[in-house]
Order: structure tokens, then C-alpha cells, then sequence
């Protein structure tokens, strides 16, 4: 899956002349924690967040008057405070691409761009989101976690078991494991008793996990 696909979009912005009260106000009607901000030809400039912004703004505990305080704040715009080195991608990424380019990098979201211009942002959220629906989190089954020895037809083996015993596979992820020579996979499975499913994978796989059945409220 790639990233246009999932993208928040249109994307809310604001300009370099902002000020940092406006662009707080906006995050909060919008329930968003960041901004990217454009210039006048709706070019990318820098990002602004939530937690910057609350940073710069004066707290009940300054030393400055009320007065001093407000006149303060108004003459404090986005350009000031701003990210201006902004890390970008094309909506063609794939997602797990972007989630490493996040993690690497330590930030919670990426502006997305075509051909130079902004036409989304994926968030941490979004891909929180993506990891809910790979995993089934939201559908009733059969929980199956194992270790199993990295190797061709190793999942087909198991794919097959489920198979026939007339079970239907909503999800499947594959994740490290303790080695490098094996790895954990997650199998969501419906239509199948949890004791049935045990006994016909147990002798596929180099040790069971965990394993339980799921019901989602």
C-alpha cells in the first residue's frame, strides 16, 4: 500500500505570517498537533506543531505584565518558530517506507508531496491505524502467534493447514524474531475452533506463542 492512499488530505496550512495564536486556535478546531506552512505560491516553507508553539508562548508564570504579554503575543508568527528543513515524501511511497523515514528520524508526520507540491500529510496516527486493520484487531477469531524458522514454503505450509481445515484468514503479520535465522508471525482466523487450529499448526511451527480468541466490543 502506499501513501496517497492514506494520506490525510486536503491539508489544513497556514502562512509564515501567522501568528502563533492563530495557528494554535486552527490545531485546536481541527484537533491536529501540527501545521505545514506555505508561502504565498503555496510552496512548502517549513512545519510548525503544537508542542513548539505551547513552548513559546508565554506561561502564567512570566514576569511580564498582562498587557506586555498580549502585545507580546501578537507580534509572534509562525515564521519565527518554525521547522524550516522539512523532510518530504512522494505519495507513491509505500507505507512502511514512511513509518521507517519517521522512526529514523524521530518526528510523527511527513507532508506529502507531487511534483513539489503539498497535496497531504501521513501521520502517526494514519499508520496506527493501518497496523489495526493489518493485524484484524477489529474482527472476531482465532488469535495464532508463533515462532517459525525463516525458509521457502514455510507460511505456505501453513496457509494450507488453515486452508483445510475450512478456516478463513482476516489478517497476518510477520515480525523479528529472536534470531536472525527465525521470526513471529500473528494469524487472525475465523471459522475455525481455537483447539483445531492448535493442534493442526503446532507441528508446522518451532514453538506457539500465544494463542486466544478475539472478540472486539
Amino acid at each position: 500500500m502506499l501513501v496517497g492512499k492514506r494520506m490525510s488530505h486536503p491539508v489544513i496550512t497556514v502562512y509564515p505570517e501567522t501568528t502563533l495564536e492563530e495557528a494554535l486556535t486552527l490545531m485546536h478546531e481541527e484537533k491536529i498537533r501540527r501545521l505545514p506552512v506555505i508561502n504565498q505560491r503555496g510552496e512548502l516553507v517549513g512545519i510548525i506543531s503544537e508542542r513548539v508553539i505551547l513552548r513559546a508562548l508565554p506561561s502564567d508564570a512570566t514576569t511580564l505584565s498582562v498587557w506586555e504579554s498580549r502585545d507580546m503575543v501578537r507580534k509572534m508568527t509562525v515564521s519565527q518558530y518554525m521547522v524550516s528543513d522539512v523532510i518530504t515524501i512522494a505519495e507513491d511511497t509505500p507505507l512502511e517506507e514512511a513509518a521507517r523515514i519517521m522512526t529514523d528520524n524521530q518526528i510523527s508526520a511527513l507532508p506529502v508531496m507531487r511534483g513539489g507540491k503539498l497535496v497531504g500529510m501521513i501521520t502517526e496516527k494514519d499508520l496506527f491505524k493501518i497496523f489495526l486493520e493489518l493485524l484484524g484487531a477489529r474482527d472476531p477469531g482465532v488469535r495464532f502467534t508463533a515462532l517459525v524458522t525463516k525458509g521457502p514454503g514455510r507460511l505456505l505450509n501453513i496457509t494450507k493447514a488453515i486452508f483445510d481445515l475450512g478456516g478463513d484468514i482476516l489478517a497476518m503479520g510477520a515480525f523479528e524474531g529472536e534470531t536472525s535465522e527465525d521470526g513471529e508471525i500473528t494469524i487472525k482466523v475465523a471459522g475455525v475452533k481455537m483447539q483445531d487450529l492448535v493442534e493442526a499448526l503446532t507441528p508446522l511451527v518451532e514453538e506457539v506463542v500465544d494463542v486466544r480468541v478475539s472478540t472486539p466490543a
